[in-house]
């Protein structure tokens, strides 16, 4: 009788040999949300992750042990700043997301600490942030800028 495995998700540290990947990522998620705002440049759409990079706050995503995406949680004033949160196309919709951010959230929550964001008018990684508690601070034409308290 053959035995099925469940697929497993992990946590790793970034390394700067992560950031090619991580900025072809973001490059292809991005696009879709960027095009329809009227604001994809090929370029600039790698080199603002390339800048912004630092890998002591970035992880990587491994779902069944490949590359799977990203996440970054740096501190950030009071509390912490979410951001460079890319997941493959292949694997979103599917609760990996989910399992990944409300790990991320556990760990603030437990330090009594907010969490702030900013995702992209329309994107729908905000019904994601709002699901597990993030509000709207506030907004611009092109960013909704998000906040969740510990243990929203």
């Amino acid at each position: 009788m053959p035995t099925r495995t469940v697929p497993t998700w992990s946590l790793r540290p970034a390394t700067p040999g992560d950031l090619d990947a991580l900025t072809e990522l973001r490059a292809v998620v991005m696009r879709p949300d960027l095009e329809r705002l009227g604001r994809y440049d090929e370029h600039r759409v790698r080199q603002r992750l390339r800048d912004a990079y630092v890998p002591e706050h970035t992880s990587i995503v491994e779902y069944d042990g490949a590359f799977a995406g990203c996440v970054a949680l740096r501190p950030f004033e009071d509390g912490w700043w979410l951001e460079h949160f890319y997941l493959s196309p292949g694997l979103q919709g599917r609760g990996l997301g989910t399992a990944v951010l409300a790990g991320l959230l556990a760990r603030t929550d437990a330090m009594g600490a907010p969490v702030r964001l900013d995702v992209l008018q329309g994107s729908a990684a905000r019904r994601l942030y709002e699901r597990h508690g993030f509000t709207l601070e506030r907004e611009d034409p092109v960013d909704v800028h998000m906040v969740r308290a510990p243990g929203a």
